[in-house]
């Protein structure tokens, strides 16, 4: 499990093609102090097995590769990613610890378009306090989304702003701006959206509460 809050900007080293699935180095000194073989390590939103690293001189100090399978790569947009590429990165969490965000799984339901950026009004320095960001919602997916809800978008715990049925838009402060990838995407670009497990586990047993007793749909 996650919180959403993201650690570090990582980047990718370089991404081997193994036919129906990738290996892809990536370097995140902060992420990788304590991996270990194993370990779970979220990639702009993703969890993924930590195959090694330094500790087994198989990676220069601060770098952990990772496989990633077919359906991951037909889920998500690592298939996208590139040597240079930058991700968000987050080690799972320790049970104990605050929870900064919200659970996050790191199994990824879709990807999403962004098809905006608005900035808010500029402070002192001339730089924007806040950005509204608009991206597509898969179908499916709205049933999911509730205004002040949570969402997770390239492994970020954002609170959803607005929600109609094929669209949601998110503030970002100037924190997310700068330490997470979001501050960088561009319109048209693809993230990895993750709903709220919450509203799944609801809707499951609502559904099935209504089959045991022949309310139906």
């Amino acid at each position: 499990m996650f919180t959403g809050i993201i650690e570090e900007l990582g980047e990718v080293l370089s991404v081997q093609d193994l036919g129906d699935s990738s290996r892809i180095r990536l370097r995140g000194p902060l992420t990788t102090q304590d991996a270990r073989e194993g370990q779970s390590i979220a990639v702009n939103g993703v969890c993924l097995t930590v195959l090694d690293t330094n500790e087994r001189l198989a990676a220069a100090p601060g770098e952990f590769s990772a496989d990633v399978m077919a359906e991951t790569l037909h889920r998500s947009s690592l298939g996208a990613l590139r040597p240079g590429s930058q991700v968000n990165l987050e080690r799972a969490m320790a049970l104990g610890a605050r929870l900064g965000g919200h659970l996050v799984q790191g199994h990824v339901d879709g990807t999403a378009e962004l098809l905006s950026r608005s900035p808010g009004e500029p402070g002192a320095d001339g730089s924007p306090q806040w950005e509204v960001l608009r991206f597509s919602l898969p179908a499916g997916l709205s049933r999911y989304l509730v205004e002040k809800g949570s969402i997770t978008v390239d492994g970020v715990s954002l609170t959803v702003v607005d929600a109609p049925a094929d669209s949601f838009t998110v503030s970002l402060i100037p924190a997310t701006l700068t330490h997470t990838t979001l501050g960088r995407k561009q319109v048209g670009e693809l993230v990895n959206l993750e709903v709220d497990v919450l509203a799944k586990y609801v809707e499951r047993l609502l559904g099935d509460r209504a089959a045991s007793t022949g309310a139906g749909d």
